[in-house]
């Protein structure tokens, strides 16, 4: 991507939805157990998920999925320019769940290294007919429910 791409993209008021591929963005919400990583909020509870990027763009960050994590809509809006250790140790102080910020830096820092598969991700936005629908569900042989329980016991 050129420079000037990503210029034009900022000038715009932000990169939106549309500066990531759908099976890349779905590969990543499911690698990450469709749940925000910071707060655990889980697209069944109804949470708008995004993704965050733990370095920003704006200091030098990419798009690699190393780079990026699911989080709820709430989550990422309050971060602002945060550096995201500092925001786990305020969600953690918020949430009052008995995780740590420790604990949840230390299963985003986990979460990052696990590969993405953009195959399943495609085969899943093909059966169920885009990529909204492929959150929304419906039937598949491979289930989109979130590893919550997994992702609490990590962190």
């Amino acid at each position: 991507m050129s420079t000037t791409t990503i210029r034009d993209r900022h000038a715009n008021g932000g990169q939106g939805m549309h500066w990531l591929r759908p099976a890349k963005r779905l590969a990543t919400y499911i690698r990450d157990g469709l749940a925000c990583a910071y707060c655990g909020s889980a697209i069944e509870d109804g949470a708008k998920l995004t993704l965050d990027h733990l370095i920003p763009h704006s200091q030098g960050g990419t798009n690699d999925v190393t780079n990026l994590v699911t989080a709820c809509h709430k989550c990422n809006s309050s971060r602002g320019n945060r550096d995201w250790r500092e925001f786990a140790s305020a969600v953690a102080a918020y949430l009052n769940h008995n995780v740590t910020a420790d604990q949840i830096v230390g299963h985003i820092e986990t979460t990052v290294q696990r590969p993405v598969d953009v195959r399943q991700a495609k085969d899943i936005i093909a059966r169920r007919g885009g990529f909204t629908a492929a959150l929304q569900g419906g039937k598949s042989s491979c289930s989109l429910t979130p590893r919550r329980a997994q992702h609490r016991k990590q962190m």
